[in-house]
């Protein structure tokens, strides 16, 4: 790190130069991210997928990229309306291309019609409008073209505006905050000039990687809010250990009268040697900090699913990038501005001097009130911590839902059109695929009776909608070739599909068991001959699926990221026991996060605040929350701890390292929590339940973290291990090339 800072201090002009081409380049090159960004969201090698392959090769449509024309009569409509529904339908299939639409079908006062094709969800959206456009004049009828890419769609613009408003909370508020604790104007911009200068290179980055791998549409808005984040925190920790260094130089050099510190000017060298212990100390913070946020987004690599995947690459890249810009541009800008800092005051004097006295405050007050009496601190705060993870193990999973979905949007009302009248699962039906073998073949009697005994088990089973037209199979035909005509049979005559449409909707409790139950039990009751392969696909297939492939690997995921984490931090605190205490409290920090969503989305504790119940979390909630949580919550770790190892590597006691350590470091970790907790509660402002959950969630534990756990627990469970905190044996640390650690008597 001294290296480092004097390579910086040397080379400051010509490293913030070469930052400009790379911001420069960056932003050029993410000016054309979205169009090679997908909503391509695969899950390879399981059973679903399959099915799916089959119906877009063999039969010419995909479940996920269907679209239905709804057409609300207000009463029953007649054959001639039906006919009115089916010429719009066709309208709307020749404008989306490759597609078709199904026969007209009747329930109550409407008269819908799916239009299906092989195109991809994406393409299908992009042709929407289109669609839209071409839609006839029907009269007496309200219409309504949904389904899921319809949806898709639709709530694009709403989720853009989301995440948008949470980066525009974020910014005014990290602004005021920063300009709070720096006091000074050109302090503050320095971590936005950070920002500014990462996130667009890492989308630059993205940009080159969207050329080999399909990257998700919010891996953008993903690396913004972390990008953010990580530079406010990066930044604050080294500009303000800076501006104690410096204070310290200029309150030496004070005549014997006294006067102003910030008034005396430093010649180059004291510059560089106020930068020299804030790169060596709070730089060295900031690098493993970083590595630990990369280590928990890296960890997504670990899923065998392709679009989480591209999201852990695009997460990855952003704490790499800040790690390289806090210790190049970072130091080369606070070698060029010096003194200047301080300067363009906007907070009184008397205020900014109150900061740099540590002998009274509150966090003086505080780190001695936990180092007198650690035992209840640490007793208390544990037992709430547990309070708020302990909800955690009734959590309940969905792969996706459409409760929550903002009203006044064509295609979420007619969904609801058609809940209402038809059944919740109309859109996200069961898509049996039944393989004979034989292209070309003519479907045997047993065939056709294990076909028709499936179709009847699903027709009895409770969970399985009631209209005639929820089921049908090739024995509901009159012959083979009506079977085809009505999308069936296949064209080659080797597959047959039976569509099976539940009560409830595709993400649901009963959905997913009605998909498990198909699987293991009806499909193998229906005694298929040997040779013929049964496939059950569709959105509640599709759903289990996802769940079982991302939670079978998640665990693989956990300990992999605590065990790197372990590593690394053992390397950084230079001690056995700090990091195995890092690794359970933000492990037991996320849980807690967990807990807290349970209780607002699934339990309804928040609907008072306007969260409506869902009764479930979606699925990819806890994963992400994991792999933010994890890395970002440690930073304050890191901040707080490595502050104490210094002090306590300069022979302070324990107890003083741990208050002092508290004392200096607790408004800044403060400071970062509130302006990621700001950013966060943009998210919790949206109209989507799941980005809702999601920035609740973020937000919830870092604000446990920052305030339960690090002014809390930390502090006071370092205080009863005393010096055992610090112990590193010799041949461990010549295995992490550090100095040992022996277990000091004081």
């Amino acid at each position: 790190m001294l290296r480092l800072a004097a390579f910086a201090d040397r080379y400051r002009w010509p490293i913030v130069a070469a930052w400009i081409v790379i911001l420069a380049l960056g932003a050029l090159a993410s000016a054309n991210l979205a169009s090679l960004l997908s909503n391509r969201y695969e899950i390879p090698a399981t059973e679903s997928t399959a099915a799916l392959n089959v119906l877009q090769r063999d039969f010419g449509q995909r479940g996920d990229a269907a679209l239905v024309l709804v057409a609300d009569y207000g009463q029953a409509p007649t054959k001639a309306q039906q006919r009115d529904v089916a010429a719009a339908a066709g309208a709307v299939a020749k404008a989306i291309g490759n597609a078709r639409p199904a026969g007209v079908q009747v329930a109550g006062p409407l008269a819908y019609a799916s239009i299906v094709g092989d195109n991809e969800p994406a393409q299908v959206q992009r042709q929407l409008p289109r669609a839209r456009a071409a839609l006839p004049d029907v009269p007496g009828a309200t219409l309504y073209v949904t389904g899921q890419a319809a949806i898709n769609r639709d709530l694009q613009p709403i989720v853009d505006e989301d995440l948008v408003r949470g980066e525009l909370i974020a910014i005014p508020i990290a602004f005021a905050v920063l300009l709070f604790i720096f006091g000074t104007l050109i302090s503050t911009f320095v971590p936005l000039v950070f920002a500014l200068a990462t996130v667009p290179t890492t989308l630059g980055i993205v940009w080159i990687a969207a050329h080999e791998v399909n990257m998700p549409i919010y891996v953008t808005n993903l690396v913004t809010l972390i990008g953010i984040g990580i530079a406010v925190d990066y930044s604050l920790l080294v500009v303000y250990r800076f501006r104690e260094e410096m204070h310290r130089l200029q309150s030496a050099k004070l005549p014997p009268e006294g006067g102003d510190p910030r008034h005396v000017p430093l010649h180059r060298d004291e510059i560089r040697a106020a930068l020299r212990p804030t790169m060596e100390f709070a730089g060295h913070a900031v690098v493993f900090s970083g590595l630990t946020v990369a280590v928990g987004l890296a960890g997504l690599l670990l899923l065998p699913l392709p679009f989480i995947q591209a999201i852990g690459i695009g997460g990855l890249m952003i704490p790499l990038i800040s790690i390289l810009a806090a210790v190049t541009l970072l130091p080369a800008l606070l070698s060029i501005l010096g003194t200047w800092l301080a300067r363009l005051r906007v907070v009184p004097a008397r205020v900014l001097e109150a900061r740099m006295d540590t002998t009274r405050g509150f966090w003086v007050s505080l780190s001695g009130s936990i180092m007198r009496r650690p035992w209840p601190f640490l007793i208390a705060g544990s037992a709430l911590l547990l309070a708020l993870a302990a909800p955690t193990l009734t959590i309940a999973l969905t792969p996706g839902s459409n409760g929550g979905l903002p009203a006044g949007i064509e295609s979420v009302d007619g969904l609801r059109i058609l809940e209402r009248t038809v059944g919740a699962g109309t859109l996200g039906p069961s898509q049996i695929v039944v393989d004979s073998g034989r292209p070309g073949g003519v479907w045997t009697p047993d065939e056709r009776a294990a076909i028709a005994r499936l179709a009847d088990a699903l027709r009895a089973d409770p969970a399985m909608a009631q209209q005639p037209t929820a089921v049908n199979a090739p024995t509901d035909l009159p012959s083979e070739a009506a079977a085809r005509k009505a999308g069936l049979i296949d064209a080659s005559g080797r597959y047959g599909l039976i569509l099976a449409a539940q009560k409830a909707a595709y993400g649901s409790a009963e959905a997913q068991d009605l998909a498990r139950r198909i699987r293991a039990d009806i499909v193998p009751a229906a005694r298929f001959p040997d040779g013929t392969r049964v496939l059950v696909g569709g959105g509640p297939a599709a759903g289990i699926d996802f769940i079982d492939a991302v939670y079978r690997a998640f665990p693989y995921l956990i300990v992999a990221v605590l065990g790197l984490s372990f590593l690394l931090l053992m390397r950084a605190f230079r001690s056995l026991l700090l990091p195995l205490k890092a690794v359970v409290l933000n492990v037991l920090s996320v849980a807690a996060a967990y807990g807290v969503l349970v209780l607002v989305f699934q339990d309804g504790w928040g609907e008072w605040a306007g969260f409506e119940a869902t009764g479930q979390i979606e699925a990819w909630i806890p994963v992400f929350l994991f792999a933010m949580l994890f890395g970002l919550s440690m930073d304050y770790e890191v901040f707080l701890v490595t502050r104490m190892r210094e002090l306590y590597d300069r022979g302070a006691d324990n107890r003083t390292a741990v208050a002092q350590g508290l004392e200096r470091t607790g408004r800044i970790v403060s400071a970062a929590a509130i302006i990621l907790v700001a950013a966060f509660a943009g998210l919790m402002l949206g109209s989507l339940a799941a980005l809702q959950q999601f920035g609740l969630g973020l937000a919830a534990g870092i604000l446990i973290d920052a305030t339960l756990i690090r002014m809390v627990l930390v502090p006071s469970y370092m205080q009863i291990a005393g010096n055992v905190n610090w112990y590193l044996p010799d041949g461990i640390a010549r295995v992490l090339r550090v100095a040992p650690s022996p277990l000091r008597r004081d």
